[in-house]
């Protein structure tokens, strides 16, 4: 295979890649605006969307991340004084 031939594979594969990726972002765009249009509509119907993303934060967490989590807010919070 001499030098230009090679150059022409990576380069389709190269392309390919960023084809690829490009696919990826678009689709995740996507999910990101119909996500955007859940909340509002979430909104539309009164609910609090922060706690509603907090919720959707802690559930994607493991659970002793987790707790950890949760223990260390409640040790600051007692040393606040705010318990």
């Amino acid at each position: 295979m001499d030098g230009s031939s090679m150059e022409a594979v990576t380069a389709a594969e190269l392309g390919a890649f960023i084809e690829r990726i490009e696919a990826s972002r678009a689709r995740q765009a996507d999910e990101k605006a119909v996500e955007k249009e859940i909340f509002a509509e979430m909104k539309a119907r009164g609910y609090m969307t922060r706690p509603v993303r907090t919720i959707i934060k802690e559930r994607a967490m493991r659970p002793d991340d987790l707790a950890e989590q949760q223990a260390v807010l409640e040790v600051y919070k007692a040393a606040l004084g705010m318990m």
